[in-house]
């Protein structure tokens, strides 16, 4: 297939995707209305059946021994924390890229993130990093299955197992995925999702905490039942108690998820159909990187997260600047298109001023010598600088819509010799491009 070479939208011309086009999702049907109707009229509103219940369909759906619902993606991680036994001080292992929940929750819990470097492919935690990192501080590996895409969980656990460290998962965005044929979630220790509206399984807000070890269930249950008054253990088990922060989930959402989980699996299914028109469309194209599903997975097509090549492009300058101005012409298109974090995890400001509660706490009364240089993690500045997400992919939007998608990214890509990069990217963080990384291919 060629390029497209009409006139851009930004020049002028007309948008591939037309305004309307794309319709939101997740779409609301019969079903849901009449689940959270009921909810709604039972006078029950803050914990009840569909509470219960939502607890006991997704550890079936998914193949967990026990589930808690909870009221977000990253209450579900803290809690997995606390099942794991952490104690504020300890470090904890997690990718250098990531939502900023994947190190929040470390900081929530009173203990240290420790980064990791990801792969230069799928931006996930790189196992061959790991072990390099850890201290005799070092009590968990809390890995992230980033936009729905698996971490490679084998060696991960390998290396978990052979220092006595606990194994977390982060599949806030991961709901289905499939890695050597298990369900994410079902292969560490804990695990975490995320019921955020635009995540696979939608609820508006929620987060669901699942283990398969009864007595990590009744640790993170703490977290969320009031454990503050628990009678305190002898003094030589130096236990952390976990507090109680009202984590609780709802009715109302709790209903509303039930209902969206009776299609998750069709949802899926359908995203992953839209994903392979994308990839067949936009196969080939010169300065575009499609993303690549790893070898023994299977993705829940959550999002699709594509690279720019600048060599490949023959643009000379800053990658960002690039990758900025091929969002704003594939917005112009109607394209959706977003950068979903600019930034890496060692450059939250907390992280990177080590002081998250006032006085350089935790670092400080720990007296945590962890080093927090952006520089140590090329992959992940160079993912940060290079990426963007089309997103939207999702029912109630059809092959249509991803037809006109690979339309408008075929437009801009044929285009990139008519755009003047530097002016439409004028706003972007050259920052990022002056931190010391060298560009390192996809």
């Amino acid at each position: 297939m060629t390029l497209t070479t009409s006139p851009l939208a930004l020049h002028g011309g007309s948008p591939a995707v037309p305004n309307g086009a794309i319709r939101p999702s997740p779409p609301t049907t019969a079903l849901d209305e009449a689940y959270v109707l009921r909810s709604l009229r039972s006078g029950s509103h803050a914990w009840g059946e569909n509470c219960e219940a939502l607890q006991r369909e997704w550890a079936d759906w998914n193949g967990n021994a026990h589930c808690l619902a909870l009221t977000s993606g990253t209450a579900a991680l803290q809690m997995a924390l606390v099942a794991c036994g952490l104690k504020a001080s300890d470090e904890v292992i997690t990718p250098a890229y990531s939502w900023t929940s994947s190190a929040s929750c470390i900081l929530h819990h009173h203990a240290i993130p420790v980064f990791v470097d990801v792969d230069p492919v799928h931006s996930n935690l790189d196992p061959a990093k790991i072990e390099a990192a850890i201290t005799p501080r070092t009590r968990a590996i809390l890995a992230v299955h980033l936009h729905g895409v698996p971490a490679d969980m084998d060696p991960i656990l390998a290396v978990a197992r052979k220092h006595g460290l606990a194994v977390i998962e982060d599949a806030c965005q991961a709901h289905g995925a499939l890695y050597k044929g298990k369900k994410v979630g079902t292969i560490g220790d804990a695990a975490a999702f995320s019921l955020n509206q635009n995540k696979m399984l939608s609820a508006g807000e929620g987060g669901l905490f699942v283990t398969d070890d009864a007595e990590r269930l009744e640790r993170g249950r703490s977290l969320v039942l009031f454990g503050d008054f628990r009678p305190p253990l002898p003094e030589s088990e130096n236990p952390a108690y976990g507090l109680g922060y009202m984590y609780r989930y709802n009715e109302l959402c709790a209903a509303y998820a039930r209902a969206q989980l009776t299609r998750l699996e069709d949802s899926i299914a359908h995203a992953r159909r839209l994903f392979a028109i994308l990839r067949e469309g936009l196969e080939g194209i010169p300065g575009l990187v499609l993303p690549r599903e790893p070898e023994g997975t299977t993705e829940n097509a959550y999002n699709f997260v594509c690279h720019v090549d600048p060599e490949a492009a023959r643009y000379a300058g800053p990658v960002n600047f690039l990758r900025e101005a091929v969002v704003t012409a594939l917005r112009a298109e109607g394209v959706p298109v977003m950068v979903w974090q600019r930034r890496i995890l060692p450059e939250m400001a907390a992280v990177a001023a080590k002081d998250a509660y006032g006085n350089g706490s935790p670092w400080r009364e720990h007296a945590s010598t962890v080093e927090y240089d952006p520089a140590q993690f090329p992959h992940a500045l160079y993912h940060s600088a290079s990426y963007f997400i089309i997103s939207d992919l999702r029912l109630p939007n059809g092959e249509e819509v991803a037809r006109m998608i690979v339309e408008g990214v075929r437009k801009v890509f044929g285009n990139l010799d008519r755009l003047d990069i530097d002016d439409l990217a004028k706003n972007a963080d050259v920052s990022i491009y002056e931190r010391g990384w060298q560009r390192h291919r996809l």
